[in-house]
């Protein structure tokens, strides 16, 4: 049987585990080949899924059920897949478990706070089992306790704590063994509106700042467009697409036409003029045929005495993808770093 790699702490350096034979710079993230999960009844959560994610944000979408808490599970191991393989930095997440978790953060979705301990208590007892030493365990507590904005918090017992605050301890928790890559499962659950900004922002300040990949589970695609810079979305168990986040928000080809009122009769006028339209109320998307478009567009606002509210290139959104999913990546595609 091959040994799995040696972790040891590194007092002097600046990340503190070292885990030998996985510091490549050329490894990927995350590799899945054919990986499949079937449940009881005939419930396929995976169906078959080839992809390479190399280091980064990645934004992990789906509808709720499509497979992405499976996924997840998966990657640490609490999961067994049904077929296929997956490794995380090229570690076998079924016979070297335990390495990956060495490396790895992860926030769960739910609720699993002991209410009757602190803050501070709760992350230190995760720094030791995570095999931190006494003293590097509350220093590091310390720290993550400050960046996640539960310092002045930390000695309350948890049950005293709001939805958010459960939130942010959870991820000073996934932080605290100072982890290569976090896997985020819905990291906004729950949250209001101000809560789930604050939590994205805090989420892209980790992975920027820090250098850390993550990995976030999210059905909702607003989400995943403003923190993540590559997307892998998955439906029922199925690969639709993964590529950098650009590639899903180019041009279409398509011109939108937002005016204040009439859009229907500016369709009709400007379907009359050759040109390819849908229109409603207030706002008419025109087939783009070169920049005479432009023009032919001016002249009949003009003519017709609208008031132009909006003129400009339409992109493609995510909602897109689900509506009309392009080709999913090739399995020897990469989510590129």
């Amino acid at each position: 049987m091959q040994a799995g790699p040696e972790a040891s702490w590194s007092g002097n350096s600046p990340r503190r585990f070292v885990v030998v034979g996985v510091d490549s710079p050329d490894m990927s993230l995350v590799a899945l080949d054919g990986l499949t999960k079937r449940y009881p009844g005939d419930v396929v959560a995976l169906d078959g899924l080839t992809l390479t994610i190399e280091p980064g944000i990645v934004g992990l979408v789906g509808a709720n059920g499509a497979g992405k808490s499976t996924l997840v599970k998966i990657l640490l191991g609490l999961l067994e897949a049904s077929a296929g393989s997956a490794r995380v930095f090229d570690l076998d997440v079924t016979t070297q478990r335990q390495a990956i978790r060495q490396l790895v953060g992860y926030m769960p979705e739910h609720d699993c706070l002991p209410p009757d301990i602190s803050g501070s208590d709760f992350v230190n007892h995760m720094a030791r089992m995570s095999g931190l030493p006494r003293a590097a365990a509350r220093e590091r507590t310390a720290e993550v306790l400050r960046h996640v904005g539960l310092f002045e918090e930390r000695y309350r017992p948890m049950g005293t704590y709001s939805t958010g605050m459960k939130q942010r301890v959870k991820l000073a928790q996934a932080l605290v063994h100072d982890p290569r890559l976090l896997l985020l499962d819905e990291p906004t659950n729950g949250l209001d509106p101000a809560g789930r900004d604050e939590m994205l922002d805090l989420v892209e300040r980790t992975g920027t700042g820090f250098g850390i990949s993550i990995i976030m589970a999210s059905h909702l695609l607003g989400e995943i467009e403003r923190v993540a810079q590559y997307l892998v979305a998955i439906d029922s168990g199925h690969l639709l697409r993964a590529a950098h986040l650009d590639t899903f928000t180019q041009r279409t080809g398509t011109l939108i036409v937002e005016v204040d009122e009439r859009g229907a009769e500016l369709g009709a006028r400007l379907g009359a003029d050759g040109l390819t339209t849908r229109a409603d109320d207030t706002q008419v998307l025109v087939e783009l045929q070169g920049d005479q478009t432009y023009d032919q567009v001016l002249r009949e606002v003009a003519a017709l005495g609208l008031a132009l509210v909006r003129l400009e290139p339409r992109r493609s959104s995510l909602e897109d993808l689900f509506r009309d999913p392009a080709p999913a990546a090739e399995p020897d595609e990469a989510v590129p770093a």
